[in-house]
């Protein structure tokens, strides 16, 4: 479990200085979005990246890592803003903003170590194409929970399964850039 713990870092480090970088250029300009929105921004990533894993070639020169990247970073949003509720303007720092990611993407990292020990490193047999379906899969279960304004009967809410989007992401981006 160490080489996942390090490729983990490593992939969280790389999600993180992008968020950092665009949270110096753009502010937090996210804070206006409202959860469903950063479902539907998820769901744009996660298309992409089916589309990609489908054609023969991309009309724009952006890899999957990249949307995988993106997937991880608008999943930490997502649970920032369940957290915070949104807004109609930017209303926190960057620095702020990189505090509360550090959060939630810590507790994110925690569940996944705590799932990978119980499922043996499942997720190393794995396809790309899975995490990829299974992403948009949980997309589909949150725009119900969210059409039944959060409300659940025996399952997990939004920020679970936004979690569980960020780690399907973070091995798909792990599979990508450091399984070669």
């Amino acid at each position: 479990m160490q080489n996942t713990k390090e490729e983990f870092e490593k992939a969280i480090a790389l999600c993180r200085d992008i968020f950092a970088k665009k949270s110096t250029d753009y502010g937090t300009s996210w804070r206006i979005m409202r959860p469903q929105s950063v479902t539907d921004q998820i769901y744009i990533k996660a298309s992409r990246i089916r589309s990609l894993e489908t054609k023969s070639s991309a009309m724009i020169d952006e890899d999957i890592t990249s949307e995988f990247i993106g997937i991880v970073n608008y999943g930490t949003i997502g649970l920032i803003q369940l957290q915070l509720g949104f807004t109609d303007e930017a209303d926190i720092s960057a620095e702020e903003a990189i505090k509360l990611y550090d959060k939630h993407i810590t507790a994110s990292k925690e569940l996944m170590y705590n799932k990978n020990h119980d499922y043996s490193e499942a997720w190393r047999k794995m396809r790309i194409s899975s995490f990829t379906d299974i992403i948009l899969m949980k997309l589909a279960r949150t725009k119900e929970i969210e059409k039944n304004d959060g409300k659940t009967i025996i399952s997990e809410g939004i920020d679970a399964n936004y979690t569980d989007m960020i780690n399907y992401a973070l091995f798909a981006i792990i599979k990508l850039e450091y399984e070669r």
